[in-house]
């Protein structure tokens, strides 16, 4: 008896549980072997431990009723589209190569300087496509400070995160590039900090404008939802702290600046 033959006798439930070691990845493409491998390779069994230990306790907190047919389509849906969640104020995703979780605070979330002041902010509705109901927009200021923090509790353990803040530039954008502006990451002891120039590229490609710091490095990156993302610091998850602390300010110049328009903080793994 063949090799393979001698494994597809297992019982279903034992081809399970070893592929439930397996990638996601993996797992899928062992359906093609034959129809045993199948079978298991879609069981609930493989696919719930896909799953973060706390997904009921995530899914509950959706800001409407998620419906799936299998523990399979919940991870298809969770690593495609990403989950508002707590009111509307942050989304869940998972990495689907990963499994790891991603998580993102919507501007509302975020602790933002003078933001209840509508001379100096304005919420609206985003003209992008956005995971959020509404975004806020820079009209005017001279301190610019943005602050985000998350309980480490919520993200995958023993796991390098970065931070990025998700923007856009309207064309009426000022001020942004005069002086350096200073992003940081804060855990327990842990502090990383760096200052970004953020200067208009001359360059622009596919209708993207990019910015970057010094001459070489770049600061900021497309996004494939239309939004751009400049990097806050990354930090490793070892379970220990209780909170993270994200800033992006810029308030040692005495210059107004405008027309930033910020949909949030994203923490996801660093490949």
């Amino acid at each position: 008896m063949a090799a393979g033959t001698r494994v597809e006798s297992l019982p279903e439930e034992c081809l399970s549980h070893v592929l439930s070691f397996a990638s996601p990845t993996d797992a899928c493409r062992s359906s093609a072997v034959s129809s045993a491998f199948r079978d298991a390779a879609d069981s609930d069994l493989v696919w719930e431990n896909f799953l973060p230990s706390d997904y009921r306790e995530i899914v509950s907190r959706s800001v409407s009723p998620v419906e799936f047919s299998s523990k399979k389509d919940l991870f298809r849906r969770l690593s495609s589209t990403p989950l508002l969640i707590d009111g509307g104020k942050k989304t869940f995703s998972i990495d689907k190569c990963t499994r790891k979780k991603i998580y993102m605070l919507s501007a509302r979330e975020l602790s933002i300087t003078w933001s209840t002041n509508s001379l100096y902010w304005s919420w609206k509705k985003p003209f992008l496509i956005s995971r959020f109901p509404e975004v806020v927009e820079l009209v005017m200021v001279c301190w610019l400070e943005i602050h985000g923090k998350i309980n480490i509790s919520m993200l995958s353990p023993d796991t390098t995160y970065g931070a990025y803040l998700i923007i856009q530039l309207l064309d009426r954008a000022f001020g942004l590039d005069t002086v350096l502006s200073e992003v940081s990451i804060e855990v327990g002891n842990y502090r990383m900090q760096r200052p970004i120039h953020l200067k208009r590229d001359q360059c622009r490609k596919e209708g993207l404008e990019g910015l970057r710091r010094g001459e070489d490095e770049e600061v900021i990156r497309a996004r494939g939802d239309g939004w751009l993302e400049v990097e806050l610091g990354e930090f490793y998850n070892n379970g220990s702290e209780k909170e993270v602390k994200m800033w992006f300010r810029e308030t040692k110049g005495v210059h107004l600046k405008g027309g930033l328009l910020v949909e949030g903080i994203e923490l996801r793994p660093k490949e």
